[in-house]
């Protein structure tokens, strides 16, 4: 018993630890944007509180439109993850519950696609986008590129192939299609599915600096993540505080992202997927 608990709290101890070292620099984050004079040393971490305030908040914004950058965020992350639902939903359930010639080949294409790095088609996309289709400064042209997702088709696959099929059959005795069969029997059972893929998506688009950066020339039409590389690199050194500035917008950048998987969380559990069949 004495062995078990000692084994039990030496466990906790250590989790605790790596939490704590995991947590720190964005507890550091939110300290270094509250600071009025800079301390870049480790007791910057635990500051005078006379040295707090909101100021660099103000600061950032007044230099990149907050607002602007997060509602440009948010459309861009919002159009990558109806792509990725949609059509990763409706890939995934072809591939593993329809029987078609071709249907290994096609797999084994998204695998492939997965091993190709996105800076190779970098340059022909944004011929092909900016100059071809005209689509540069718009949200349209952000997001195709990231429309569909490979990866979300393979986790769908993963997740359809573990439905019992007996499910499906009984479905269609009953004369349901197969779009009836998509959204009333497959998708409630893979719910978890949809929350994984969602959120493993949203983080991408949400943080994405490069493509956006190519692509839109007009500040207010880029995501926040290039606003503020832009402020890093042309604006910075006019604020009285840049690192407090640049932290505070690290953290605006930052609090949907660690809100969401926050409340969602508890949802990456599995199912007993099969619980709908009866032995």
């Amino acid at each position: 018993m004495r062995r078990a608990l000692g084994s039990k709290v030496a466990l906790y101890v250590v989790l605790s630890l790596g939490a704590l070292a995991f947590l720190f620099p964005f507890y550091y984050m939110v300290i270094g944007s509250l600071q009025t004079d800079v301390d870049t040393t480790v007791a910057g971490a635990f500051p005078d509180p006379s040295n707090l305030t909101l100021d660099n908040y103000v600061a950032i914004n007044e230099r990149i439109n907050l607002f602007q950058g997060l509602l440009n965020s948010g459309i861009f992350t919002g159009g990558v993850l109806l792509g990725t639902v949609v059509f990763g939903v409706l890939a995934g359930y072809a591939l593993a519950v329809l029987q078609w010639r071709g249907r290994s080949a096609t797999f084994a294409l998204a695998l492939l696609v997965q091993v190709v790095p996105f800076q190779l088609l970098m340059i022909p996309l944004y011929v092909l986008i900016a100059r071809d289709y005209g689509l540069s400064d718009t949200y349209v042209g952000m997001i195709v590129p990231f429309f569909i997702n490979s990866t979300a088709v393979v986790i769908f696959r993963q997740y359809f192939l573990q439905l019992p099929q007996d499910l499906f059959s009984a479905a269609r005795i009953d004369g349901a299609g197969e779009f009836r069969l998509l959204w009333s029997v497959a998708l409630p059972l893979v719910r978890p599915a949809l929350l994984t893929a969602v959120l493993l998506t949203f983080i991408g688009p949400w943080n994405e600096f490069l493509w956006p950066f190519l692509i839109t020339k007009e500040a207010s039409m880029q995501p926040l993540a290039v606003s503020l590389a832009n402020f890093i690199s042309n604006i910075a050194a006019s604020t009285a505080n840049p690192f407090g500035a640049m932290m505070a917008g690290a953290v605006v950048l930052a609090i949907p992202a660690v809100t969401l998987f926050i409340v969602f969380q508890r949802y990456f559990t599995s199912n007993d997927l099969g619980s709908g069949v009866k032995g």
